[in-house]
């Protein structure tokens, strides 16, 4: 007997909630729309045994396409007990929600309710693409989920694992090795047609002329001959490349000058003598005048379960239909309706510096959407599950939540002295590679 009652209801709203992991967005890279989509299943004779882990990371092997990829690397102790003899990947195609999954697997709706709620201090299921690999844990007859992971990349896992009446989510990142390249290129015609054709990325190239926009003019004093060049670090896993890279230096050569950026150590870039290239954040979203209901605090515990539920965000107490502005300079990589987190909008500032503002009674941008310090783009409400209306603020560097009231953001001001020291040793080392 199927429990997830009126699952045809769960596909339209479950398609409203998550509108497709259909289409290629900012914050992950899709594989293609060609993917091979097969649910790999069958029957394992036991449980995999605990103590025989090796790791989060374990690879799953097998040599028949469309066979169960057995998968060794469960060490949660707390969920030993449930284990099933089943277990399921699925790799996402285009069209696919999560909907749909719980569907296909005949898992239950009120856990997929209760998934998104555990995701909500996190919204990882809002970044799912076609290429990412879902694994399932469920009972064999009442199809209760015991857990789920979600392989974002070659680096980067998510899971959430049954804890009583909610998930547990944690995250597992592979460090892998960095290897650091530079790559050189001189302007044919364009630098965006040069920059392609020795590697660079469109990201790249929109990076590098965003840098150093207030030093050169690119579509007046950029002339046949000139030179650029990036030290690009990117990341590689048992020797494969993965899709996490990131720019450490650009150069551009004009008019007998040469021009540079560098990546400092505080995530944030400086022309060679050490003057800040990065437009200055704002603070807050609002007004000042508006006053901090609930402060930023990764261990928070939980009234009632007693675990840490962790406050990823500043709340802001905003009566409806205050706007909300951009901290920063950016672009809008995701605009979503969520039945916990409510509308909300996350702007993209750099390979640094991600914002995100729940609970909004309108959104008044559009995914793609370059963004302006200060610029509208909602305005305030109590859409999801809020007790009342507020501005939810979220600051994440390099995608790890922050307290966006204390953390060190872009200023528009110099390296401090006391750092120039090591700023010019890396700058050494980057014109040396």
């Amino acid at each position: 007997m199927h429990i997830h009652k009126n699952f045809n209801t769960l596909k339209s709203f479950a398609i409203l909630l998550f509108p497709t992991v259909l289409s290629p967005n900012i914050l992950a890279t899709p594989i293609g729309d060609t993917i091979e989509n097969e649910v790999h299943s069958k029957i394992i004779n036991k449980p995999v045994p605990i103590n025989n882990a090796n790791s989060e990371f374990t690879s799953l092997q097998s040599d028949v396409k469309d066979t169960l990829l057995i998968d060794n690397t469960i060490k949660h102790p707390d969920i030993a007990q449930f284990l099933s003899p089943y277990n399921y990947e699925y790799k996402i195609k285009k069209g696919d929600n999560l909907g749909l999954i719980f569907e296909k697997f005949h898992l239950r709706y009120s856990d997929l309710m209760r998934l998104m709620e555990s995701d909500l201090n996190f919204l990882s299921l809002d970044t799912i693409m076609p290429g990412n690999v879902i694994k399932i844990w469920k009972t064999k007859k009442s199809n209760k989920l015991l857990r789920l992971e979600l392989k974002l990349n070659l680096s980067d896992t998510v899971s959430y694992t049954l804890n009583g009446s909610s998930y547990d989510y944690n995250t597992y990142s592979d460090p892998g090795t960095w290897k650091e390249s530079r790559i050189k290129g001189k302007v044919i015609r364009t630098l965006s047609g040069s920059a392609k054709k020795v590697g660079l990325s469109n990201s790249e190239i929109a990076q590098m002329t965003a840098l150093l926009q207030n030093k050169i003019n690119f579509s007046k004093e950029l002339k046949k001959g000139d030179q650029f060049e990036i030290i690009r670090k990117t990341q590689y896993i048992n020797g494969k490349k993965t899709r996490n890279h990131e720019v450490e230096m650009v150069k551009i050569q004009n008019k007998g000058k040469t021009y540079s950026a560098i990546l400092h150590t505080d995530g944030q870039f400086y022309d060679g003598d050490g003057k800040s290239l990065e437009q200055a954040f704002n603070r807050r979203p609002v007004s000042k005048r508006f006053r901090i209901s609930s402060s930023f605090n990764p261990n928070r515990l939980h009234p009632v379960t007693k675990r840490i539920s962790p406050h990823n965000g500043t709340d802001f107490a905003v009566p409806s239909g205050t706007p909300i502005a951009s901290v920063g300079d950016g672009i809008v990589i995701l605009t979503r309706k969520h039945p916990y987190a409510g509308n909300y909008v996350v702007i993209k500032h750099n390979n640094t510096y991600k914002t995100r503002y729940l609970h909004m009674s309108k959104i008044l941008v559009k995914k793609g959407q370059k963004i302006t310090r200060g610029q509208k783009i909602g305005l305030s409400g109590s859409t999801g599950r809020v007790t009342g209306p507020h501005l939810h603020f979220e600051m994440l560097i390099k995608d790890k939540a922050v307290n966006a009231m204390t953390t060190s953001i872009p200023s528009g001001t110099p390296v401090p002295p006391l750092e120039m020291k090591s700023f010019i040793e890396n700058k050494k080392r980057l014109d040396a590679i």
